[in-house]
This record gives C-alpha cells, sequence and structure tokens, in this order.
C-alpha cells in the first residue's frame, strides 16, 4: 500500500511552544505552494510549556501530527524515533525555531526526485549560505568542530541539522542517538552515492534556548570519536527499521 504522504519532516522539540505554530503554518505554505504532499511530524519530549498539547491540537488544520515521548531524551533520538513512525519515501529534519528556512525545501526535494542526489543537506558554509546573529564564540566552536571533521568527508557542513534524503540512505542503517549532531550520523552512515548542500542562511533561535552547551560539546567529541574509530554502530545505538518489518508487526 501506498505511503499516504510523498515526504515526511521530522521537528524535535522541547519547549518550543512559543513558535512552533508559526513554523507549522510556514511549512505548509511551503508544502502547498511546491505541490509538495508532505506532512509535518513533531516529537516532543514532553515540554513543561505544553508543546505537545499545542501540536495535537492544531492537527485538524495542519498535515501535522505529534509523537510523545516521556521525557527529555535528546535531539538525535527523537529524529529516530520520529522516522521511525513515517513510510513517506522521503524523509527530513530541521528545528523548531525558524533557524532553518523552510524556503529551501522544494529545492531540497526537487534535487532528490531528480536524481541529483539521495541526500540534500542545508549549507551555512556554501556560496549563498551563511549565518546571522551568531556570537563570535560560537562561529568559532561551529567551525572547529567542521575541521574536526573535514578528513571523513566533502560536505561542507557537517555539523548541519537540515537534510532530506531517500528512505533507502536511513532504512537498516544503524544510528546513534547520542547528543543532537543526527547530520553527521546520516552524512556518515547513510547508504547514497550522491550528496548535494543547498544554501541558505541560519538565523539564530526566535524562540526557545539554544541546544548548544558544554555536554552537548562533549557529546560531539564522543559522537566523532566513534565514527573515526569505525564504532559508531556498535553501542547504544538504534536502528530504523524496514518498512516491510515493520508493516508485519
Amino acid at each position: 500500500m501506498a505511503a499516504p504522504y510523498d515526504v515526511s519532516v521530522v521537528i524535535p522539540t522541547y519547549n518550543e511552544a512559543g513558535g512552533i505554530e508559526q513554523l507549522i503554518s510556514a511549512l505548509t505554505d511551503v508544502f502547498a505552494g511546491a505541490g509538495i504532499n508532505g506532512e509535518i511530524v513533531v516529537v516532543d519530549d514532553n515540554s513543561p510549556d505544553g508543546t505537545g498539547a499545542l501540536v495535537d491540537s492544531l492537527a485538524s488544520r495542519y498535515p501535522v501530527r505529534c509523537v510523545h515521548r516521556a521525557g527529555k531524551l535528546g535531539l538525535a533520538s527523537a529524529v529516530i524515533d520520529g522516522w521511525a513512525t513515517c513510510d513517506a519515501p522521503i524523509l527530513g529534519v530541521m528545528d523548531a525555531d525558524f533557524s532553518h528556512d523552510p524556503k529551501i525545501i522544494p529545492a531540497m526535494i526537487q534535487a532528490i526526485r531528480g536524481g541529483e542526489c539521495e541526500l540534500a543537506i542545508g549549507s551555512r558554509y556554501i556560496p549563498g549560505g551563511g549565518i546571522t546573529n551568531w556570537p563570535w564564540r560560537r562561529r568559532v566552536t561551529s567551525r572547529v568542530a567542521i575541521m574536526l571533521a573535514m578528513p571523513l568527508t566533502s560536505v561542507r557542513d557537517i555539523t548541519s541539522g537540515y537534510l532530506f534524503c531517500k528512505r533507502s540512505v536511513i532504512e537498516g542503517v544503524t544510528l546513534d542517538p547520542i547528543g543532537f549532531k543526527i547530520g553527521l550520523e546520516v552524512i556518515m552512515k547513510g547508504k547514497y552515492q550522491k550528496a548535494k548542500e543547498v544554501p541558505y542562511v541560519f538565523t539564530d533561535r526566535r524562540h526557545g534556548s539554544s541546544k548548544l552547551n558544554s555536554g552537548e560539546i562533549v557529546n560531539y567529541l564522543k559522537q566523532l570519536g566513534k565514527i573515526y574509530a569505525g564504532a559508531g554502530r556498535r553501542q547504544h545505538a538504534s536502528v530504523i527499521p524496514p518498512r516491510a518489518a515493520r508493516e508485519q508487526e
């Protein structure tokens, strides 16, 4: 049976009630304008501000549903759990706060559908991309994080958390849910021949609070170390099951 949607985009949330409806509305408009049959999957970690309940209330007006989790379990694991509920042939992930510009989604989807790539990455570090409202310390941290990963891949924005891919890129792939750099996991472990970076300007958070802290920096270093060591598939891992296996459950 065909999937009811062609595209599913997962949005992890924790205390994003201040802006989530605005993003859902904007995504719905982008989908409609580009003729994309898409759904929005919010994965909420039991936000104290009621983000999950708010999303539930919006389901009658927008193509959105909420996956509720018991507590704050981490961004990467939220994305993995969200993807595991989807049947669309194209899957994506983006932030909840308009840091990721929804307007480039049609370009990413078209690159995949047109055969240019199997993985499309929203990129801050190619011509046309950029960053606004970041303090110098965070800019330096981001650049250092990318430099550390440069020997592993030719992707310029290795720490991007904004991407879309064919389902086959991640189906059956072991992804490590440590920290919030799910993009690094997909880029390094995904099954694809071609990736394309699509430029966008990253705008710092309008609502909520930043995910970046010292603990997440340590998690990134651990994650990168596992990938360098080839151990990323062995411990504390989650696997997105193939669709056929899920249908038999």
